[in-house]
């Protein structure tokens, strides 16, 4: 079985489409353990528990996307050491990123289980489903140390080309998942605390599967002595990956703005914003898979130093994402009020409400969805590039894009300002990072392979 794979030789299409295929696959299995957790807490417990779970939507993705990104950064230094035969240096970023994930975890989870409170009332969660937020969340942050294990041993595995292990991974996660949920929920009658607690156990599933795969991996045998850490190694990680961390947090951020506002509209809305934006999460997990394809390939070949490919690599991805957004987009206009209606349960009238909200925001997003793929690409190119800086400020675009539709747009065009605050922080940061490679790929002394 096949444990790393070289992206420095080949066609670059095949070499990238079969990498994200098997992260496209279990990143479907993985958004299955939210779908699970939000059709099942929306069938069974009723719209406002359904909302009880959007409203926290953007205080979970501000720490496990902190901690996805870290990682991923992290991943970036081995891919470009792998990418060179460099295996002392494999070994001594891995080692680095391991020291820095834990410590991490262990701040990451006292300082959520501290602030969940304060910031759902920063947030102006309902009164009525305040209490049902707390409960899911507090869950969920007591799980970051296994959440972190399985990003970091995931984003191990990614920079040294196997992508087929988290595939197998999120799917049995996912099945664990699901089956958890049927009986914390259904049959056991744990509620919101019975979803949650199914997940951190699916994850934790995954976690131990991704680790017996790195335990098989030859170059990552070590000895005694190749445990302690590099200071300059660890500075390196930190470079590379604190600034894509900071990059899903200032993401985040502009999220829990807009979320603050739609909280403001009431829970019928929220319920609504919260079933789409399922649905968007599972459609946008094809950019994010050729995302991680795109900084993997970049890395290698960047340090192979066969340059000219990052250029191909680059092109053809773009075009690949371009097809699948447009796929992604008809799926959202043809069986989006279908797909919706999944989550939803209770009284005609607030179902239907909900569902005319959620098919309203999911129609902007199909109009524009390849801009977003577009980003993906871009973004996880220039992080290839060893650019850390970048791309965090283009989030930055992004934030100020997003929270100043969200506050402004609504005065002038009603509550559903808020959708347009999505698309237009895409264009902002398509338009940074496309202005940066084009000058990148021009000034760079190209070698053809």
């Amino acid at each position: 079985m096949q444990t790393t794979r070289d992206m420095t030789a080949g066609s670059p299409g095949r070499l990238m489409f079969g990498f994200a295929l098997p992260l496209l696959i279990g990143n479907v299995f993985q958004q299955l353990y939210t779908f699970a957790d939000t059709i099942i807490v929306g069938q069974v417990l009723g719209v406002r528990a359904l909302a009880a779970v959007g409203a926290v939507e953007w205080m979970i993705f501000l720490l496990f996307g902190f901690i996805q990104g870290l990682t991923q950064g992290f991943s970036v230094t081995i891919a470009r050491h792998f990418g060179a035969a460099d295996y002392k240096g494999v070994k001594r970023a891995v080692i680095c990123a391991v020291y820095l994930s834990a410590a991490g975890a262990i701040v990451f989870t006292l300082a959520g289980l501290a602030l969940i409170y304060p910031v759902l009332l920063l947030l102006h969660t309902p009164d009525e489903i305040i209490g049902l937020s707390h409960s899911y969340l507090r869950i969920l942050y007591a799980g970051i140390p296994i959440t972190m294990a399985y990003n970091l041993f995931s984003a191990i595995l990614r920079a040294l080309g196997n992508s087929r292990t988290s595939l197998r991974a999120m799917t049995a996660a996912s099945l664990c998942n699901i089956i958890l949920d049927m009986l914390f929920v259904f049959g056991l009658g744990w509620g919101m605390e019975g979803a949650a607690l199914g997940t951190v156990l699916a994850q934790l599933l995954a976690a131990a599967l991704c680790f017996v795969q790195l335990h098989k991996i030859e170059i990552l045998r070590f000895t005694k002595g190749e445990y302690r850490a590099d200071i300059r190694m660890l500075l390196e990680q930190c470079r590379m990956g604190l600034p894509v961390g900071l990059q899903n947090m200032i993401t985040a951020v502009g999220g829990m703005v807009v979320q603050s506002v739609i909280n403001s509209f009431g829970v019928l809305f929220i319920a609504g914003y919260t079933a789409a934006n399922k649905l968007y999460g599972l459609l946008e997990i094809a950019a994010a898979s050729y995302g991680y394809a795109m900084s993997t390939y970049t890395g290698q070949n960047l340090g192979a130093g066969f340059l000219d490919r990052i250029r191909k690599g680059l092109r053809t991805a773009s075009a690949i994402g371009i097809v699948t957004a447009l796929f992604m987009s008809t799926i959202m206009l043809v069986f989006g009020k279908v797909i919706l209606r999944l989550f939803l349960a209770g009284d005609v009238a607030d179902v239907n409400a909900a569902i005319g909200t959620g098919y309203h925001f999911l129609i902007v997003l199909a109009c524009f969805f390849p801009l977003l793929y577009l980003l993906y690409i871009a973004r996880a190119c220039v992080q290839g590039t060893g650019n850390s800086v970048l791309p965090m400020l283009s989030s930055t675009v992004q934030l100020v894009m997003r929270c100043g539709c969200a506050l402004i747009l609504p005065l002038f065009i009603g509550e559903s300002g808020v959708f347009y605050g999505e698309v237009l922080a895409w264009i902002g940061a398509d338009i940074m990072l496309g202005w940066w490679l084009k000058h990148w790929l021009r000034t760079k002394e190209f070698t053809d392979m």
